[in-house]
């Protein structure tokens, strides 16, 4: 027997997303029997997201830094656990296809530096390197919570990505513990075309 289609039907990330209820509000929910199953195990993956969409996409895969700054957080933040006031990098980077030059992501991250490995932080800066395969290259004990997922429309966009403002986009947002405290926090972003988009206008 096929389960009925929508909201009904079996929803395998029930138990996965451990905080889908405090989605924020601008995300709206997805139809997952709508999504093709590259968006489903996009949502799903807790390995590196690079990885994935190269051996998916057969070509390798760029991680391109649009922004980066260090910060205070202006007040207390519920999901790193940590009080206004803490320093913390601020991170933009899209994932794009090396041959086709096509944007596969766009992801933001908020990062707490003090609780990485000293280090770490300073590969942060260098081009090319995603969080993930920086993290898997420390060997250092850390594990994922993924908290919610949702559909969206991108808005307020840097001026290297711009052309995408109110595109529609597949979203999820975790975190990784390192240790026992919640050290990055990161939202990535997935066009609603499985091809990707252009990097450029």
């Amino acid at each position: 027997m096929t389960p009925p289609i929508g909201n009904g039907g079996f929803d395998s990330l029930n138990e996965l997303f451990v905080a889908q209820a405090s989605k924020p509000k601008h995300l709206t929910d997805v139809n997952l029997r709508a999504l093709k199953p590259f968006q489903r195990a996009l949502l799903v993956i807790d390995g590196t997201v690079t990885k994935f969409i190269e051996a998916y996409k057969m070509e390798p895969i760029e991680v391109v830094r649009i922004a980066q700054q260090r910060q205070l957080l202006p007040t207390d933040h519920l999901w790193l656990e940590a009080p206004g006031g803490t320093e913390v990098v601020a991170r933009q980077v899209m994932l794009r296809g090396e041959y086709s030059q096509r944007i596969y992501a766009y992801a933001v991250s908020l990062i707490v530096p003090e609780r990485l490995k000293a280090g770490l932080t300073e590969e942060l800066d260098l081009d090319g390197e995603g969080v993930g395969r920086i993290l898997l290259n420390s060997r250092m004990e850390q594990f994922r919570e993924i908290l919610w997922y949702g559909k969206e429309r991108l808005g307020d966009l840097p001026e290297a990505i711009s052309h995408l403002r109110g595109l529609e986009f597949v979203s999820r947002t975790y975190r990784i513990i390192v240790e026992g405290r919640p050290a990055i926090l990161i939202s990535e972003k997935f066009p609603a075309d499985e091809d990707g988009l252009p990097s450029h206008h």
